[in-house]
């Protein structure tokens, strides 16, 4: 159960900041981001964004082939937008 509300807040804090800013690469170049900050940000933004979308594929009840094809798009646009 605390895994869940974990998830979901991770969830909600990751659809925000996704709203807010666009994508994660969009919020590193705000950020004026380079070198190894850069590196760092985007692989945990991507962890993030991989994580709201695994969620999103969960309420829709999606399995299988159609779960980790909506993951896969969900998180590369998040990322890339």
């Amino acid at each position: 159960m605390k895994n869940v509300l974990i998830a979901a807040a991770l969830a909600l804090f990751a659809a925000s900041a996704h709203a807010d800013h666009g994508s994660c690469a969009e919020h590193a170049k705000d950020k004026k981001l380079s070198g190894a900050a850069k590196n760092s940000f985007m692989k945990k933004c991507e962890r993030d964004a991989s994580s709201a979308c695994k969620l999103s594929a969960d309420e829709k009840k999606l399995n299988g082939a159609a779960r980790n094809s909506h993951v896969k798009k969900c998180t590369r646009e998040a990322v890339n937008g």
